[in-house]
């Protein structure tokens, strides 16, 4: 059910208490490094690597996997009151990683992310920016839970807004014209060519690029 909300919710499952067979590994033993490697080469699309600030391709991986985490989570809860545990995964670049979790019944809480979080210090990408990706994610799954399934709407906005209300991320995003806007970015202009690529629809800096045009 939940792959007809989009690649980013979709998960397989397994049973508590197994072993990932390969290709699959568990979610907490994440090689961070060489997956910022390999977002930071493919932010420079044939470009010297070096050119991509590695804290820019740090919070775009960030954001990717914060999103990838948090879509399922939040409408498994909204629909069935669970959320994932022994995450497993798959490390590919591009698109929505596969995951298989192991469904659980429980509060949707924010403490994978901030053990993510924790696992992105050595990158010298801020809290600030780290939790606000967080937001943008929460935000984003809200979205798409909105669009696909309309049903869990009341119970997913809830959920949604309870985070968001609530430390950490509490004064991380507000409502600009009706619209979530976060208090941060995530820094992936910088990738492009001489750092002017554009901004995200929720960026701090949307006014300011919206000026420039």
């Amino acid at each position: 059910m939940l792959e007809e909300l989009g690649p980013f919710f979709a998960v397989e499952t397994h049973a508590a208490g197994a072993v990932p067979p390969p290709p699959w590994r568990a979610f907490h033993e994440a090689d961070l490094t060489e997956r910022v490697r390999a977002v930071r080469r493919h932010l420079a699309n044939g470009r010297p690597e070096d050119e991509v600030e590695l804290r820019v391709a740090a919070s775009v991986a960030h954001l990717g996997l914060a999103a990838r985490l948090l879509s399922p989570a939040l409408a498994l809860n909204a629909s069935r009151g669970e959320v994932p545990s022994e995450i497993w995964w798959q490390d590919v670049v591009g698109g929505a990683l596969p995951l298989s979790v192991c469904p659980v019944g429980g509060e949707l809480t924010l403490e994978p992310l901030a053990d993510l979080n924790a696992a992105f210090e050595p990158f010298s990408v801020s809290s600030q920016v780290l939790w606000g990706n967080v937001g943008s994610a929460v935000n984003g799954a809200l979205t798409m839970v909105g669009a696909a399934a309309p049903d869990w709407l009341g119970r997913a906005r809830e959920l949604a807004n309870g985070l968001l209300s609530a430390p950490p991320l509490k004064g991380t995003s507000t409502v600009v014209g009706g619209r979530f806007r976060r208090r941060s970015c995530c820094l992936i202009y910088r990738a492009a060519p001489g750092g002017t690529g554009p901004v995200c629809g929720d960026c701090v800096l949307q006014d300011a690029a919206s000026m420039r045009r």
